[in-house]
C-alpha cells in the first residue's frame, strides 16, 4: 500500500502531474503484448501513438471497445458468447490503493481486471451462454463493457410505493419479486430497499407519513427477509448497538473524505468546491456519484446485513494498522453502492448523521403497526385485517394501533437494546407476553424518568392541587443509575445508559457498605456530587467533570464525590416501578445505610399545595448552596382525601359528594378538574407532571444577559435547514471586540428558526463572506458568520470557566475565558442596539458574585434528603 506521503503527492497541485495514461495507454500495451505487431497492425491499424490525445476517457474506451470486439473472433455469436467471470485471484482494492488514488489511474485498474478475467475465462472454460442481468449494464457478448454510475441502482426496489397507507399497501405484491432478485447475490434483502424508505422518509416533514413508510418497509422485511430485521432497525435509527456497549465507529471526516476521493476520483479542490456547496458530507457523496460517469468493474450488490456488519467490524477492529483496514472497509462500501442515493446514506451512516427524522419513538411505532399487519413465515401470533382496520373511524383506529405502541414503548424504556427486543417480537408479536419476556434487568439500564419544567412556583402549586408532594433539592452533579446482583457486581450507568463505572471506582467499593443484610439486588437511582470529604461541602460540576472517565485507579481518585440517592426501581428481584414514590423512598430509606459525605439521600421536605411559603423558602436554600433548583415528586396515586372532601363540599354535584371507593373518587376528581390523574410511580423515559423542576435559570429574579448573534452552523435533523447552534459573544469595551462566550440551542421555537433563517440568509445582506477581525473566537470554524447588528437576551444556569471561550478573558483567568452553562433563548432586545450589549466585564462581575456564594455542608438534616440530575 502506497504510503500517506505518497497520495498527498498524488493530490498535490503544487507539484507538476506525471503524463497521465489513459485507456488507450494500458490497452495499447495490452496488444503488444497479446499479439505480434503484424496481427495487430492487420486487425486494426491503431499503435499507441496514433490514438488521439484529445478523446476523453468515455470516447476512448467506447472505441477501444468496438476494436477489441473486432479482435474477438466470435464475439458476434451468440452461441459462443458468455459473460466475464467475477474478480477471481486479482484483488481490485489492493491494487487501487497501490497505485493511488487519481480516478485515470483506477481506471486503469478496473480494465485490468476485466482483460485479466477474459483471459483466464477463455483458457479456463469452455465455450458456454452465461446472462446477467441487464441492470448492471453488462452484455450479452464478451464484452469491455461500461456501467454508468447512476444507471446502476437497483429500479425494483427503487419502485416500492413505501409512502402508501398501510391499509393499502400489500407486501405480498412484491415480495416474491424482491426474493427471486435477491437470490441472484447472497439472498439477503439489499441495502438498496432501505435506501428506497430513506429517501422517501427524507421527502416529507409529515410524521404520518414518516411513520407510515417505516412500517410499509418493515413489513416487506418482516415478510421477505426476516433475518434482516435487526440490522434494518440498527441502521433506520443511525446506531449499531445500545449506548451501554461501547461500540463506536471512531471514524473521522479525513477517512470518508479520502474514500470519496479513491472512489469518485475527487481531488481536495474538487471535494471541497462540493462541500461548500452542499453543506453535507452526504450530499457530497451523492453529488460525486452522479459526476462520476462510468465505472469499469461491478460493484458488489451491498445488502442490509452486509453494510451493518461492516459497521461493527469497523466499529470492533483495533491495534497496529486498524486505521488503514478502517479504510479499507470504507472504501469498499463506496465502491459497492449503487447508485447516488445509496452513496448518500452510505455515507451519511458512517458520518452517524443520517437526517432522516426517524428517531427512537417513531421506529418503536412503527414496529408495532408493522406487527399488527404482518407476521414472518412460520410465526402464528395473530394478526388485525387491514381491510376491517380500514372501515374504522379515525378515533376508532388510534385506540387500535395505541395499546402495541405503549407495549413496544414501555419495553424498550426497561430493556432499551433492539438486540433484545426484536428476536422476541418476531416469536410472539406485539404483546403482553413481550412486556414479560422484555422486562427490568439487573445491568441493563433502563432509561430514566423525566420531569416537566415549570416556569416558577406558582406554577407547580397550581398543577398540584390537591396532592401531596416532595420537594427535592436538584444537585449540580451527574445522575447516575447503580445496579447491584447477589453476587456483588455492581455496574453504574449514566442518565443517556452509557456504562461509567470505571469512573467510579470509588463508588463501586461504597456498595458492600450501603446495602443493608435484607438487600440482595437492587437498582438505584441518584445523583453524584463532588464533595469535601472533610467538611462536606459541595463542589461545582465543573470539579466533577476533571474526574478522568476510563480506567480510574481508586487510589489515584483526587475529586471526591458523594452519592445522594432519590429513587429505588428494583430490589430483591421484584421490580419496584408501579410503586407509589412514598413506598419506594421508605424501602430505600430503610434498607440502606448512610455513610456520611460518601452515601446518603437528598435532602426533601413534604408539602402541599397549601404549603407555599414552606415550599419558596426551601427553594431559595437549594439555590443559595449552588443546587441547580429543587424537583418536586408527587407521593401517592390518590389525591390527599382531607383535600378532596373541600373539592367535593363547592361542587353541586349531589355524585361527586358520595362517599364512593377510592378508584371512582380519583375518577370523578378528574372528571372535575379535567385534568389527568397523575399517578406517583415511576416511568421509565416519561415526562410527565407527577414530577416537575423548577431551575434557577427560569427563575425571572435571576440575572440575564443581553448577548450578539455573531455566528451560525447547519442544523441537524428536522433543523437541517435552519442556523443551530448560534454563536453568541459579549463587547469588550476596551478593546471593541465581540468574545465568544457559548453556542445556544434552547428557547427557540420553530416559528423563531425560520424568520432567523431568513434574516441571516447565504449569501444575504446580514451575512459576512468571512471571520471578521473584531470577532474573537478560536473554538471552531462556523458555516456562516452573521453581521452583528441584533441583540438577544438569554438565561443560563452558571457561568463557568472555559479554555474555548474567550469572553473576559484576562479578567478572571489568564489563560481562559467565561461561558455560559445551560444557556437559554429568551427574547430580542429590540429596545437595545449592539453597543448596549452586555460586557465582558459584568459577565466577570456576575461570574464573581457567583463565586462569593458559599457552599453548604453534605450533612443529612433532619427531615430526609434526596437529589435529581438534570433531566434536560
Amino acid at each position: 500500500m502506497a504510503s500517506p506521503a505518497k497520495k498527498r503527492k498524488l493530490n498535490d497541485p503544487k507539484i507538476t502531474p506525471t503524463p497521465i495514461r489513459n485507456l488507450d495507454y494500458f490497452f495499447g500495451k495490452k496488444k503488444v503484448e497479446i499479439q505480434p505487431p503484424s496481427t495487430r497492425d492487420a486487425t486494426n491499424g491503431v499503435s499507441e501513438n496514433e490514438v488521439s490525445p484529445n478523446l476523453t476517457d468515455e470516447q476512448l474506451a467506447r472505441k477501444l471497445q468496438a476494436e477489441w470486439n473486432g479482435e474477438t473472433p466470435n464475439a458476434g455469436d451468440p452461441e459462443l458468447t458468455r459473460d466475464f467471470p467475477e474478480p477471481g485471484p486479482f484483488d481490485y482494492t489492493g491494487a487501487q490503493q497501490r497505485r493511488g488514488s487519481d480516478s485515470d489511474t483506477k481506471l486503469i485498474d478496473s480494465a485490468a481486471v476485466s482483460s485479466q478475467n477474459v483471459e483466464q475465462k477463455d483458457k479456463l472454460e469452455p465455450p458456454g451462454v452465461v446472462n446477467r442481468p441487464a441492470i448492471f449494464g453488462w452484455k450479452d457478448h464478451k464484452t469491455l463493457s461500461l456501467q454508468a454510475a447512476g444507471s446502476a441502482e437497483d429500479t425494483i426496489s427503487s419502485n416500492i410505493p413505501f409512502d402508501e397507507d398501510p391499509l393499502t399497501f400489500a407486501p405480498a405484491t412484491y415480495v416474491r419479486e424482491l426474493k427471486g432478485h435477491w437470490a441472484a447475490d447472497s439472498g439477503d434483502a439489499s441495502y438498496a430497499l432501505l435506501t428506497r424508505c430513506f429517501v422517501l422518509v427524507n421527502s416529507t416533514q409529515s410524521r404520518i407519513k414518516i411513520v407510515n413508510t417505516l412500517v410499509n418497509m418493515l413489513r416487506v422485511i418482516i415478510e421477505a427477509d426476516p433475518g434482516s430485521l435487526l440490522p434494518t432497525v440498527w441502521l433506520a435509527t443511525n446506531s449499531i448497538s445500545p449506548p451501554y456497549i461501547s461500540l463506536e465507529l471512531g471514524l473521522g471526516g479525513s477517512a470518508i473524505s479520502k474514500a470519496l476521493k479513491n472512489v469518485c476520483g475527487l481531488d481536495n479542490k474538487s471535494l471541497k468546491a462540493l462541500y461548500d456547496k452542499v453543506g453535507d458530507a452526504g450530499d457530497v457523496a451523492f453529488e460525486a456519484k452522479k459526476k462520476q460517469s462510468f465505472t469499469l468493474r461491478k460493484p458488489k450488490p451491498l445488502t442490509i446485513k452486509s453494510v451493518y456488519q461492516s459497521l461493527v467490524k469497523v466499529a470492533t477492529t483495533q491495534g497496529t494498522g486498524s486505521g488503514e483496514a478502517k479504510q479499507r472497509i470504507v472504501d469498499c462500501l463506496l465502491q459497492d453502492a449503487r447508485g447516488a442515493e445509496e452513496s448518500r446514506y452510505i455515507v451519511r451512516t458512517l458520518c452517524q448523521h443520517l437526517r432522516i427524522g426517524a428517531v427512537k419513538t417513531t421506529m418503536l411505532i412503527a414496529l408495532s403497526r408493522a406487527f399488527l399487519l404482518s407476521r414472518p413465515p412460520g410465526a402464528d401470533f395473530p394478526l388485525k385485517s387491514a381491510k376491517e382496520l380500514a372501515k374504522l373511524k379515525k378515533e376508532n383506529l388510534a385506540e387500535v394501533w395505541a395499546k402495541p405502541e405503549e407495549i413496544a414503548k414501555a419495553c424498550f424504556a426497561k430493556r432499551p437494546n433492539y438486540n433484545d427486543l426484536i428476536p422476541v417480537i418476531l416469536e410472539v408479536g406485539v404483546c403482553d407476553e413481550l412486556l414479560v419476556r422484555c422486562g427490568l434487568a439487573l445491568h441493563i439500564p433502563l432509561r430514566p424518568m423525566l420531569g416537566s419544567i415549570t416556569r416558577d412556583l406558582s406554577e407547580i402549586l397550581t398543577k398540584l392541587q390537591d396532592r401531596d408532594f416532595s420537594c427535592e433539592y436538584k444537585y449540580d452533579g451527574q445522575r447516575a443509575q447503580v445496579h447491584c446482583d447477589e453476587k456483588g457486581k455492581v455496574s453504574i450507568f449514566s442518565r443517556h445508559l452509557e456504562l461509567m463505572t470505571d469512573k467510579y471506582p470509588d463508588l463501586v467499593a461504597l456498595i458492600p457498605k450501603i446495602r443493608g443484610d435484607s438487600v440482595s439486588s437492587f437498582i438505584m437511582e441518584g445523583e453524584v456530587v463532588a464533595v469535601d470529604q472533610e467538611t462536606g461541602d459541595l463542589k461545582t460540576f465543573q470539579t466533577l467533570a476533571n474526574r478522568p472517565r476510563k480506567d480510574v485507579a481508586i487510589g489515584s481518585v483526587k475529586v471526591d464525590v458523594c452519592l445522594f440517592s432519590f429513587d429505588l426501581m428494583f430490589l430483591n428481584g421484584e421490580s419496584l416501578l408501579n410503586r407509589p414514590f412514598r413506598e419506594r423512598r421508605e424501602l430505600l430509606r430503610s434498607l440502606f445505610t448512610e455513610v456520611p459525605n460518601h452515601f446518603t439521600w437528598v435532602k426533601s421536605v413534604d408539602a402541599t399545595s397549601q404549603d407555599s411559603e414552606i415550599v419558596l423558602e426551601f427553594f431559595k436554600s437549594a439555590t443559595d448552596i449552588k443546587c441547580e433548583g429543587i424537583m418536586v415528586k408527587i407521593l401517592d396515586n390518590l389525591p390527599n382525601p382531607r383535600l378532596l372532601v373541600d373539592v367535593e363540599a363547592n361542587s353541586d354535584s349531589k355524585e361527586a359528594s358520595e362517599v364512593a371507593p377510592k378508584a371512582k373518587v380519583e375518577k370523578e376528581h378528574e372528571k372535575k378538574t379535567r385534568r389527568k390523574a397523575l399517578l406517583a410511580t415511576y416511568e421509565p423515559d416519561k415526562r410527565l407532571d407527577s414530577w416537575l423542576k423548577v431551575k434557577k435559570d427560569y427563575s425571572t429574579t435571576f440575572d440575564t444577559l443581553d448577548l450578539i448573534p455573531v455566528a451560525g452552523w447547519h442544523g441537524q435533523g428536522r433543523k437541517s435547514k435552519w442556523w443551530s447552534p448560534i454563536l453568541l459573544a459579549v463587547r469588550n469595551e476596551d478593546t471593541g471586540s465581540l468574545e465568544a462566550v457559548c453556542k445556544c440551542i434552547s428557547g427557540f421555537t420553530d416559528t423563531f428558526y425560520k424568520a432567523n433563517k431568513e434574516f441571516y440568509e447565504e449569501d444575504g445582506d446580514h451575512v459576512l463572506s468571512g471571520k471578521p477581525s473584531y470577532i474573537d473566537y478560536e473554538g471552531g470554524h462556523p458555516d456562516v458568520w452573521f453581521e452583528p447588528q441584533e441583540v438577544w437576551e438569554m438565561a443560563f444556569a452558571d457561568i463557568t470557566i472555559s479554555p474555548t471561550y474567550t469572553a473576559a478573558i484576562g479578567m478572571v483567568s489568564d489563560e481562559k475565558g467565561l461561558s455560559l452553562r445551560f444557556p437559554r433563548f429568551l427574547k430580542k432586545r429590540e429596545d437595545k442596539g449592539i453597543d448596549e450589549a452586555s460586557t465582558s466585564e459584568f459577565l466577570a462581575g456576575l461570574w464573581r458574585k457567583q463565586e462569593e456564594k458559599a457552599p453548604s455542608r453534605v450533612g443529612k438534616t433532619e427531615g430526609d434528603d434526596e437529589g435529581e440530575a438534570d433531566d434536560g
